[in-house]
């Protein structure tokens, strides 16, 4: 199986690569600092046609392909995290209302989306009492008319409060005519509102919400692909937005290994460079082959699904395995630099909170390894 990137792809990334240290990268800190919205980094995503990557140019976007998009969004986390994950939740939104949505959701949303000015997207599946278990949802959609009422509650929602659409998932009917439905809501609908921002570790750029549904009424016409699909429609999201914080993590680790590298070459202990210490040299060595690894784990499930193959398991290998090496890499980065690492004055601290939640959101790591369990005991048709 061949990964070398395409002569197209190879050129995004390196678009997206100078983007991202030249501008993204210099302004990162001050949007931790601040926790506010990086419009102008959103604002140049957008015109580069980086909001619709996985949807097709007459509806907005670029239509790059699974692999170009993991590439730059690697680079986009690697200048600044926030971004990066406003970015995925905004591109996995615009590919499912591509994948599911009718000609007239399309035309409706697509543009928006991928356009960035009047909002961004926004996918509200987490409720209070249903995490991992997604299945446990409770938030109703009852028939009324030509529409639904929406009662319930979401939580950690990303972009909740900057959506220009959210997908909302929502049960229909009782025991066995229990379905689970997915509806595209607009803001400003009555009864619709969202809470305030919650305080993170980490990401803080990026905003994230809790939404209540107090007998909001939302049109048959945004019922989003057949009635009783939500699950399949929240699961297939899941998958593709699984690979991209698989290469969000890999660009927030191979950020902090770069920072931690130039520092131990410069500090001096002992009388030479940190860098001549082996555990040091250790620390860099084993870091940087577990990122390539990840690296090459999401190459494989991004290739498998650019192809139209299956790729749920290969999804839940690289998220569990790049996540987790990622946030080795930031704690080994913090480490080399002692002190100087557990300060916000350098970077690497920025980069572990940044990254500590990339084993726990779109399926925690414990869920990844149910999965990819399953799938090697064949069970669920995994």
């Amino acid at each position: 199986m061949n990964f070398t990137l395409t002569e197209e792809q190879s050129q995004i990334g390196e678009m997206v690569r100078s983007l991202a240290r030249k501008e993204f990268a210099p302004r990162a800190a001050e949007i931790d600092e601040s926790a506010r919205f990086p419009e102008e980094n959103l604002s140049r995503l957008a015109e580069l046609g980086l909001l619709g990557m996985l949807v097709p140019e007459e509806y907005g976007g670029s239509e790059t392909g699974a692999l170009a998009y993991n590439v730059a969004l690697s680079e986009i986390a690697y200048g600044c995290a926030s971004t990066a994950v406003i970015t995925a939740v905004t591109n996995m939104v615009a590919e499912t209302v591509w994948r599911f949505g009718d000609e007239t959701q399309r035309k409706r949303y697509l543009p928006v989306l991928t356009a960035g000015k009047e909002g961004i997207g926004a996918f509200a599946l987490t409720e209070p009492g249903a995490g991992s278990d997604a299945q446990a949802i409770s938030t109703t959609a009852v028939r009324d008319g030509d529409g639904y009422v929406l009662n319930g509650n979401k939580v950690f929602i990303t972009n909740g409060d900057r959506a220009a659409v959210t997908i909302v998932v929502a049960v229909t009917g009782k025991g066995e005519r229990r379905e689970t439905c997915a509806f595209l809501v607009e803001p400003g609908a009555a009864g619709f509102s969202i809470g305030p921002h919650e305080r993170k570790m980490g990401l803080t750029g990026s905003g994230t919400v809790s939404m209540a549904f107090e007998d909001v009424r939302v049109s048959a016409a945004n019922l989003l692909g057949k009635p009783g699909e939500g699950f399949k429609i929240a699961m297939s999201a899941l998958d593709g937005g699984r690979i991209g914080i698989a290469s969000q993590a890999v660009g927030i680790g191979r950020a902090a290994i770069d920072a931690a590298t130039a520092y131990v070459k410069e500090r001096r202990q002992f009388g030479q460079a940190v860098s001549e210490f082996q555990a040091i040299q250790w620390m860099l060595a084993d870091s940087a082959t577990e990122l390539e690894a990840a690296w090459l784990l999401i190459c494989r499930a991004a290739y498998r699904k650019e192809r139209g193959q299956s790729f749920a398991r290969e999804a839940s290998m690289a998220k569990v395995f790049s996540t987790e090496a990622g946030n080795r890499a930031c704690h080994k980065a913090v480490q080399m630099l002692g002190g100087y690492g557990y300060i916000r004055e350098y970077p690497v601290e920025r980069h572990l909170r940044d990254i500590k939640v990339a084993t726990i959101y779109e399926g925690t790591s414990e869920i990844q390894r149910i999965l990819v369990a399953r799938g090697l005991l064949g069970k669920n048709g995994a």
